[in-house]
């Protein structure tokens, strides 16, 4: 949602926007159809990729909202969204593919980089027909439709390929996240600065230019005269003139 600067909420929400959500969301569709049709719906392993791949795009939700009051919220949940799917539901698929005696490609190899290329694009472009009786991916939105029709090993290499993908993309939101927080600090900072910008403009006291803090009446020792000082001296030597 736009961020209102009077607010003293955090900018949060937004998160259909971002793409890591985009995959995620994808990999969650996918793996339904993927354990539908490839694992007994009696297993305590198709309930469990399920939940994971769920897991990875509910918390990315949830995240968002919760960074309104809480940036550390936002960063739990981003990375337990990254956990679910990095450190559970991939290792399901690579260990899918290994009972099975099917190959598991090396994330260098031709087939696995041609693979997330097409999943770095909702609809690959130029992509020319699909020869007759083959199975193509046409980028990411056409994954859970892939899933559906590829072959056992096709299919579950292709979920390894977007579930790093995302993966990739929520370590990389974490980390922002983090530096965030670091040059703007959170939502108990900036109910305190909206609390002392509202008195600062009740009474008329001005604001540090360097640190936000209220300033001081002071007096210069040698001249008498008066000038703004800031409230955290020594620490902040901020100053400015009283106007007439």
């Amino acid at each position: 949602m736009p961020h209102d600067p009077e607010s003293p909420l955090m900018p949060h929400g937004g998160y259909e926007n971002l793409r890591s959500y985009a995959v995620a969301e994808a990999v969650y569709d996918a793996t339904v159809v993927f354990c539908d049709r490839f694992i007994e719906k009696t297993s305590r392993t198709h309930d469990q990729m399920v939940q994971a791949a769920r897991s990875g795009v509910r918390n990315i939700s949830e995240g968002s909202g919760a960074a309104a009051t809480s940036k550390k919220m936002e960063m739990k949940l981003t990375n337990v969204a990254r956990a679910s799917l990095n450190d559970e539901l991939a290792k399901d698929y690579k260990s899918f593919l290994m009972q099975r005696g099917l190959r598991v490609w090396p994330k260098n190899s031709k087939p696995c980089l041609a693979m997330r290329e097409r999943l770095k694009h909702d609809i690959f472009p130029n992509l020319p027909p699909a020869p007759k009786n083959k199975v193509v991916l046409t980028g990411l939105a056409g994954l859970a439709e892939f899933v559906s029709k590829a072959d056992p090993e096709l299919a579950g290499n292709a979920m390894l390929c977007a579930v790093n993908q995302a993966s990739y993309l929520l370590k990389r939101q974490v980390e922002s996240q983090s530096r965030d927080f670091k040059e703007h600090g959170g939502f108990t900072e900036r109910l305190h600065a909206t609390r002392v910008q509202a008195r600062a403009e009740q009474e008329g006291t001005p604001l540090c230019p360097i640190c936000g803090k209220l300033m001081r009446r002071r007096t210069a020792g040698k001249t008498s005269s008066q000038f703004w000082g800031c409230s955290a001296y020594p620490n902040c030597k901020g100053t400015r003139d009283i106007e007439p």
